[in-house]
C-alpha cells in the first residue's frame, strides 16, 4: 500500500476527516475530532501510526519487521507501521479498521449514537483477528 492508496483507505471510513494539527506532512484522520492514525513521509517512505490493542500491537511486531511501537506515541496502544510493501494491503486495510473502530468505541455515547444510527454496525465496528498472512 503507498501512501496516496492508505490516505484514500483511511478516508473512506465514515465520517473521517483529514486534519494537520502537527503541520501540513503529517495528516491525522480523526472520528468527531478523535484520532484514529498518522500517515506521513520520512525520507521518502510512507509510515502511519495505528492504535491497536495491546495484545495484538506485539504479535503484529513481532510478526512484521516493519511494525515497531508507534513513534511519537504511547508505545503499548500504537504501531508505526512502514508501508514499504512487506504488509499485504488486506492486512494494512484490517489493521486500519481495527483503529478506527477502537477510537469509535471510546467516542461519546451520544456520538457513538448518532454513528450507530447513520452506519451499519459492520462499517462502524471491526474486531482484529490473528489471521494475519507473514
Amino acid at each position: 500500500m503507498n501512501f496516496e492508496a492508505a490516505k484514500a483507505y483511511l478516508l473512506s471510513k465514515p465520517e473521517a476527516r483529514e486534519d494537520y494539527p502537527f503541520g501540513p506532512p503529517v495528516l491525522v484522520p480523526k472520528i468527531k475530532g478523535s484520532m484514529f492514525a498518522t500517515l506521513t513521509k520520512q525520507d521518502g517512505v510512507p509510515h502511519m501510526n495505528l492504535k491497536c490493542d495491546p495484545c495484538f500491537a506485539e504479535e503484529l511486531r513481532e510478526m512484521y519487521d516493519s511494525i515497531v511501537p508507534g513513534h511519537h506515541m504511547n508505545k503499548t496502544h500504537w504501531n508505526t507501521i512502514v508501508l514499504d510493501g512487506s504488509v499485504p494491503d488486506e492486512e494494512l486495510e484490517r489493521m486500519i479498521d481495527h483503529s478506527y473502530s477502537l477510537v469509535v468505541k471510546k467516542l461519546k455515547k451520544s456520538q457513538r449514537s448518532l454513528l450507530e444510527q447513520a452506519y451499519d454496525h459492520d462499517e462502524l465496528y471491526k474486531e482484529l483477528e490473528l489471521q494475519f498472512v507473514a
